[in-house]
């Protein structure tokens, strides 16, 4: 994640967006890294979106804004899938214990979407690749702290 931080704000040009790759070897990096992003998302629980938005925006040159709508639909497949695994082996009995934090958590979730949403019209593509650089960057530093 660290890396990825580093291209998206030293070796990405947000003028030009140009994808890295074209035609074939596009595709096949596509398929190669969605079924990576799967395997880290199904291992951690997330949809992905903190890799899957810095593919869309350096290997198919897509505008970041644009990057994260594909991301939510890319996301919503790989989520379903984690969900029917994970609830065949009683990994969700944590959810029920824990009721009120999920539903407030899912709430506060629609409303930052809800109000995202509405951002995204205002609040211009430059600000957004560094400020997901930044929330890899502290990603990382977590992730790298964790015990």
């Amino acid at each position: 994640m660290l890396g990825i931080a580093a291209v998206l704000v030293f070796g990405h040009d947000t003028t030009t967006s140009q994808p890295l790759l074209i035609g074939a070897a596009q595709a096949v990096s596509g398929v190669i890294l969605g079924f990576g992003i799967g395997i880290v998302a199904a291992l951690m629980g997330v949809a992905g979106g903190e890799l899957l938005i810095p593919t869309l925006v350096l290997l198919f040159g897509v505008d970041v804004k644009l990057a994260g709508s594909l991301s939510l639909a890319v996301s919503l497949p790989t989520m379903l899938v984690g969900f029917a695994r994970y609830s065949r082996d009683q990994s969700f009995t944590v959810l029920r214990r824990n009721m009120v934090f999920v539903a407030v958590m899912a709430l506060g979730s629609i409303l930052g979407t809800f109000i995202g949403g509405h951002l995204l019209g205002v609040v211009p593509s430059t600000l957004l690749l560094p400020a997901l650089a930044i929330i890899l960057l502290i990603s990382s530093i977590k992730i790298w702290r964790h015990t």
